[in-house]
């Protein structure tokens, strides 16, 4: 299998928007859930915005088809949802090996999605890697968070990356694992 890697274009959004219903929490199938799950939902004005004004839409194309994405971007980018807004406003509450977080210096990494159809075959290992490396342009840190129900999304991030969780919190009545990672 040849996975090939890219920066997305708009030209992008559609097929984008097709994989990421299909594992969006409002949308998967229950027995599904167990196998990871999206709780952000996007619209197409939400991915022109993330591919025009950031550049931070990163596709895994498998004989042309999109199989996975992963999402990255400023923090001003993600303010516009509530829980990104607390992310925001929590930020200095922890360290990344020893280096203050901030704002400035770090962005949000995903969502990701990975299409059944590959998983296991180190699609979700490339395409975390590229996007790190396109965003280490910009940003020396790299910040995200996962659900704790969403154990194969913790699994992932904590044994094929070099994540790690540097605070836990409750957003909502949700109990998240915040981590993060230097991008170089």
């Amino acid at each position: 299998m040849k996975i090939e890697l890219s920066i997305a274009t708009t030209s992008n959004i559609e097929e984008v928007l097709a994989l990421h219903y299909r594992y969006q929490i409002d949308s998967i199938n229950d027995e599904d859930k167990k196998d990871g799950f999206i709780t952000t939902a996007f619209t197409e004005a939400h991915l022109k915005s993330l591919i025009q004004d950031e550049s931070g839409l990163f596709i895994a194309t498998v004989n042309d088809r999109i199989v996975a994405y992963a999402m990255a971007a400023s923090w001003s980018f993600w303010s516009q949802w509530p829980m990104f807004a607390f992310m925001i406003n929590h930020l200095d509450d922890s360290r990344c090996l020893g280096a203050e977080v901030t704002a400035e210096n770090s962005y949000q990494y995903g969502p990701v999605c990975v299409d059944k159809s590959v998983r296991g075959q180190g699609v979700f290992e490339h395409i975390f890697e590229f996007a790190r490396f396109e965003m280490a342009k910009r940003y020396p840190i790299l910040v995200t968070f996962i659900n704790k129900i969403n154990t194969r999304s913790y699994q992932a991030h904590t044994s094929k990356t070099p994540l790690k969780v540097i605070k836990e919190f409750e957003y909502n009545n949700n109990h998240y694992y915040k981590l993060a990672c230097k991008t170089k």
